[in-house]
């Protein structure tokens, strides 16, 4: 939500897919041909799977994999389309080859072996990731030996722990500055977030509780990609894509993306640029302070980037005193900040 809670504009690549395009069958057989031949090739995943978020089909077309695609999926003898999945004999994998293997159609069956698309720290040991884990060997070992999948498993998951500890610093650094009172702006000096509440963007429930992050304990703020300081714009690109990128560029092969581009040396220098504007702003409140100034948030920060007619600023203006989550039919169904149930009761 704190994505598409936007002006329309903003958001056509986000609502083409996010809508009824995921339930047509037209959307990869396409209307006017409806061929299943189509629906293989990898390039149908292509429309909806990339983009700095969820960066799929650019992992996969520069990965070893994508590229025997590309040079050879014009030759029916390496690659035949006109051949169902469970029979195909393809020289490489498509997306739809690991994907939907079989035939099936229950994508998410052969998807991420982590949560939130690699912003999850790594593997924590969980029965339910055993079983992901067990599952896509299955689908490399067509290929290639179990024990050389489990070995890139293990790479993703080192690749992922190392991309945690810089997302844990450039948090640090944000919450250090935000506990100081030295963030700029601060909350209360903020238009609402989409969900109507006025709490730090970065306290993500128990992650950083009490009062002095606001809101309740075990409430958490809401993202922003806008109407926030830099210093917490830099750590959602560093969380929200970096981090992806990595994850993805490993799942799929691709150790260029998850290393270059803007991988794990995007998350360095977004780790630099959140330092960078720290000290910036820790600078200039020795100065206001030495001299006697009393800086004041100018007043386009409580108005917003173009939020008035968003959910937010109506809920605050409607329903006083109310979020969208005590608006919600359900309490609780629009929380995605928990971790899936098989893994907690794991923990617990």
């Amino acid at each position: 939500a704190w994505s598409i809670e936007r002006p329309p504009g903003d958001t056509a690549g986000c609502t083409f897919c996010h809508t009824s395009s995921e339930e047509r069958c037209s959307t990869c057989h396409q209307r006017h041909q409806f061929d299943p031949a189509v629906a293989r090739h990898s390039e149908q995943c292509k429309a909806c799977h990339w983009g700095k978020d969820h960066r799929d089909w650019e992992a996969y077309d520069i990965s070893i994999h994508g590229v025997v695609y590309r040079v050879n999926k014009w030759n029916p003898t390496e690659f035949d389309f006109s051949k169902k999945l469970s029979d195909a004999d393809y020289v490489g994998p498509t997306c739809q080859y690991c994907h939907m293997r079989g035939g099936h159609h229950n994508v998410q069956r052969l998807s991420t072996v982590y949560t939130s698309m690699g912003m999850s720290n790594a593997d924590r040991g969980a029965p339910l990731w055993k079983e992901k884990r067990d599952t896509w060997v299955s689908v490399c070992d067509d290929c290639h030996s179990p024990r050389f999948a489990r070995e890139n498993l293990q790479a993703m998951d080192e690749a992922c722990k190392d991309a945690g500890l810089k997302y844990t610093e450039t948090f640090k650094v944000a919450e250090n500055l935000m506990l100081d009172g030295m963030g700029e702006p601060m909350p209360k000096d903020l238009a609402p977030d989409w969900s109507g509440q006025h709490i730090w963007s970065l306290k993500i429930g128990a992650y950083h509780d009490g009062p002095k992050y606001g809101g309740a304990q075990g409430e958490s703020g809401e993202f922003r990609m806008s109407n926030c300081s830099d210093i917490e714009r830099i750590c959602f690109e560093s969380v929200g894509y970096w981090m992806t990128y990595i994850m993805k560029g490993m799942a799929h092969g691709s150790w260029n993306d998850a290393t270059y581009c803007d991988g794990s040396f995007g998350m360095d220098r977004w780790l630099v640029k959140a330092k960078a504007a720290s000290e910036q702003a820790r600078r200039f409140t020795a100065l206001e302070r030495k001299t006697g100034i009393n800086w004041v948030p100018s007043e386009f920060w409580r108005k917003g980037d173009y939020l008035e007619q968003l959910t937010g600023t109506r809920i605050v203006k409607e329903f006083p005193g109310k979020t969208i989550f005590d608006l919600c039919p359900e309490p609780g169904w629009l929380d995605t900040h928990h971790a899936p149930a098989e893994e907690v009761e794991s923990l617990e």
